[in-house]
């Protein structure tokens, strides 16, 4: 039987004692320079309303390198003012956008005036003085002008739209990495941070026994600028960056490090810019844990739209997909950011799909309403690791954009793998696994059809569950030979590579687009890497991985793709924002899991301050945090009196008096529009 897809995935066990000790982290900043990210405080305005003044300028850049004339044209077009930057927002809401970047001035002796790019050859110069060589052999070239620090002119590669051109779903080919572990925290990609605070096993726990500055420099040094300028350098042209909800804020129980990874987000965006590469943005973690993993915050319960804090847990989590849509669909960003992943792999068998679906519903017409039909990113759910994929068919049909996001892992299955992936160095290298990656190509064809875009946002060469704290701490394998040789790529023999790298390009051939899983696993305290299978990286170097992602094309006989034609609706053409189709209403009926009706749980009072997020500190320009001045209602806070259950803890949890939805309303009163306020 060929293997099956995961369920449960990454940390697969529930229920494991936390071995939670005494907070003993400070924050390590203080609070009002954690407010204030070293910049100016924004200040909100509508961009929808502001004077234009229309600059029409033409520049032809020729870069030298390494005696070699490499041409790059940018033909611009764009809105500007004095406060506003010179990207455009995109044409037709296929996340791409037609707008073009500047070029400056191109005087060769004024340095501040003339942009800077530069392709494979050019010489990078970081903020610390340090360069590298970036090496790029797909005609890819990278812009950074610092008097136009929002140009979208950069390509990643020649057959991939730069960032100011239309991207199209069906014709451009997402070739993707996920940025795992770098602001969520998981053990076995960041094994060392673990391995030196025992007892912890998620990013609760460990943020109770790390000081704060040692999470802050994990953010600084985990991925870098160098890290992108490979990426990029790979043929890869996306990144998919899962960012946690206390990016925002959190509650005061919760011993998060709060907003202070933001700025490093920032970063992140301005890095992908530089090198073209376009952002899907996870949300990866829900308060309460949309799955009970240790990906999700904490491992352990679910608690989102379950259990007696499920509509509390849910309503704060609308709250922050609201506030990173504001964001990410201002001008500055609607080209970089394609896709919003607004929740991970909630388990969907467990909350119910009617309760989701209807929770989808409304989380799709909250970012619509900001976004305007046809206009803002895509936005993907996860497919709750449904085995009958035929469920999806229709899945609210009628939306604006909507993607399904799939995860389809081997390496979870609970089988013991008893077929072997070392077959040799020819045709028959990676034996069935081969065949078993393939069968994919057809489910992902078929929900392209029935649903709209679909997408591997996580997958991974791990054919077996072998991996240093793969399964959590300590983790337990189920594969029946010797993890061993698989935690230490070093012992790898030409056999064991070819059938990696088999399996590998399969994948790719019958994903078409994807988001492997995931570009860099840190090392452990002794120096090796324990999950070589999960390393884009690590594979790039050692030859297991495809140097040009476009190899892979046809390494499945027979595969019949899609043929790339999705329904009007589906990319936000006609019919596009009229959902049809049976569904429940929101707030659902019932919550499984809670002892009494949603209208009799706690819930928050929407009567709180809105925490915008404040955009980089840029000289000349303002990013307020917030697209749409008609977006005026207040954020969910505690309904003065009420004595909430603990959020992470509540399944069964008794319900408390005086915070149900009557209480809501009452504490509400009549609610004034008011401007929202960053902190």
């Amino acid at each position: 039987m060929p293997p099956s897809e995961l369920d449960p995935p990454r940390a697969s066990y529930l229920g494991t004692d936390s071995g939670t000790t005494p907070a003993t982290s400070t924050t390590f900043l203080p609070k009002a320079e954690q407010d204030s990210y070293d910049g100016e405080q924004p200040t909100k305005k509508n961009w929808k309303k502001r004077p234009l003044v229309w600059i029409i300028a033409l520049a032809a850049l020729v870069v030298v390198v390494l005696a070699v004339i490499l041409p790059v044209y940018f033909t611009v077009i764009k809105d500007k003012d004095s406060s506003s930057s010179s990207s455009s927002s995109p044409s037709g809401g296929n996340g791409g956008g037609n707008g073009n970047g500047s070029g400056g001035n191109n005087d060769p002796d004024t340095d501040t005036n003339a942009a800077v790019t530069g392709g494979d050859g050019s010489t990078i110069t970081l903020s610390d003085g340090s360069t590298f060589v970036y090496e790029n052999k797909f005609g890819g070239y990278w812009v950074s002008d610092p008097n136009d620090p929002f140009n979208d002119g950069a390509k990643p590669n020649s057959w991939t739209p730069a960032l100011n051109e239309t991207w199209t779903w069906g014709k451009d080919k997402a070739y993707g990495v996920n940025l795992g572990g770098w602001f969520v925290l998981e053990p076995f990609i960041s094994p060392a941070l673990f391995e030196k605070y025992p007892g912890a096993v998620d990013e609760w726990t460990l943020s109770e026994l790390m000081p704060a500055d040692e999470l802050e420099e994990h953010y600084a040094t985990f991925i870098t600028e160098k890290d992108f300028a490979e990426i990029a350098g790979a043929g890869l042209n996306y990144i998919r960056l899962p960012i946690p909800f206390w990016a925002i804020d959190k509650l005061d129980e919760e011993p998060f490090l709060e907003r202070t990874c933001w700025k490093y987000i920032l970063q992140a965006f301005e890095w992908a810019r530089k090198y073209g590469l376009r952002v899907n943005l996870d949300l990866h973690t829900i308060p309460g844990s949309q799955n009970g993993y240790n990906h999700s915050g904490k491992l352990g319960q679910v608690n989102f739209l379950y259990g007696t804090m499920g509509l509390a847990n849910a309503q704060r989590a609308i709250n922050y997909i609201r506030i990173i849509t504001e964001f990410i669909s201002q001008p500055e960003y609607a080209n970089l950011v394609g896709i919003f992943g607004f929740i991970n792999e909630a388990l969907l068998t467990q909350i119910g799909r009617p309760v989701l679906t209807s929770w989808y519903k409304e989380v799709h017409d909250t970012i619509r309403e900001i976004t305007g039909i046809g206009s803002g990113p895509y936005i993907s759910v996860h497919d709750g690791f449904e085995g009958d994929m035929s469920q999806w068919d229709g899945f609210l049909a009628g939306s604006d954009r909507m993607m399904l996001d799939r995860h389809p892992y081997t390496s979870f299955s609970g089988s013991t793998f008893d077929d072997p992936i070392a077959t040799g160095t020819g045709d028959d290298a990676g034996g069935v696994w081969v065949d078993a990656a393939c069968n994919w190509g057809t489910e992902f064809a078929t929900t392209s059809r029935t649903v709209g875009p679909t997408y591997a946002g996580e997958w991974s060469n791990g054919w077996n569950d072998c991996g240093f704290y793969l399964r959590g701490v300590p983790g337990s394998q189920t594969f029946g030979g010797d993890c061993s040789v698989w935690e230490d790529a070093s012992t790898w023999d030409a056999s064991m590579k070819a059938g990696v790298a088999a399996f590998n390009a399969a994948q790719m051939d019958a994903f078409q687009d994807f988001f492997f899983w995931t570009w860099k696993i840190g090392e452990k305290l002794d120096g090796t890497v324990g999950s070589p299978l999960w390393s884009y990286k690590l594979g790039l170097e050692n030859g297991w991985i495809l140097k040009d992602p476009r190899e892979a094309a046809g390494k499945c006989a027979g595969l019949v793709s899609f043929d790339g034609e999705y329904e009007s609706w589906m990319t936000g053409g006609a019919g596009a924002g009229t959902i049809t189709g049976s569904f429940d209403p929101y707030p659902p009926a019932t919550i499984s899991g809670a002892p009494a009706l949603p209208t009799e749980l706690p819930v928050y009072t929407a009567t709180g301050t809105i925490n915008t997020l404040p955009g980089p500190s840029v000289t000349g320009t303002t990013v307020d945090g917030w697209f749409n001045d008609d977006d005026t209602v207040l954020a969910p806070t505690a309904i003065a009196g009420c004595v909430y259950p603990d959020a992470w803890d509540a399944i069964d949890a008794a319900v408390p008096t005086g915070c149900g939805g009557a209480a809501a309303v009452a504490a509400a009163g009549v609610v004034v529009e008011t401007t929202p306020t960053p902190i």
